[in-house]
C-alpha cells in the first residue's frame, strides 16, 4: 500500500514547496529600494494580517484631493518576535502619523513601510532583520 501512495505523495509535496516559494517575494520586485519617501496623513486602518501587515492612511494630495495609501510591513510574526502588537499600531487611527518607506515601482499610491511616527512623538523603525525600536521625539 505504502509503494502505491509514494508516486502520488512525493509530487504533491514538490508542488506544494514550489508553491510557497514562488508565493513570497522580496520587496525589491514591487518597491524602488533605492528611494525611501515620507509622507504624512490620517491613519483610517490596520489589517494585521497574513503575510503582511497593511497599514492605509488618508494623504491630502496636491490638488487638495485626499488620496488613499495603502502601506504594506513585516508579516504579524515578525512585530510578535520583537515585541510590537496590534494595538502598537492601531493606537494611532484616527491620528495623524507620518510614514517613511519605499513606494511602489509603478507609481501607485502604495508604499513598503519603514518607520511610523505617531502624533505623539513616538516611532517604530520596522526594519527586517532587525528589532523594531521604539523612539520619542
Amino acid at each position: 500500500m505504502r509503494s502505491r501512495l509514494l508516486p502520488f505523495c512525493t509530487p504533491v509535496a514538490l508542488l506544494a514547496v514550489a508553491v510557497s516559494v514562488w508565493a513570497h517575494h522580496s520587496p525589491s520586485a514591487e518597491f524602488d529600494m533605492a528611494k525611501r519617501v515620507t509622507i504624512t496623513g490620517t491613519l483610517t486602518k490596520v489589517d494585521w494580517v497574513n503575510p503582511h501587515i497593511v497599514v492605509y492612511l488618508d494623504v491630502k494630495g496636491g490638488e487638495g484631493n485626499v488620496e488613499n495609501w495603502r502601506m504594506e510591513s513585516n508579516p504579524p510574526a515578525w512585530f510578535r518576535r520583537v515585541g510590537v502588537s496590534r494595538n502598537d499600531l492601531a493606537k494611532g487611527i484616527g491620528q495623524m502619523v507620518t510614514v517613511e518607506g519605499n513606494r511602489a515601482k509603478d507609481g501607485n499610491l502604495y508604499m513598503y513601510m519603514l518607520k511610523i511616527t505617531f502624533a505623539d512623538g513616538s516611532s517604530l523603525e520596522l526594519v527586517n532583520n532587525a528589532p523594531a525600536e521604539a523612539s520619542t521625539k
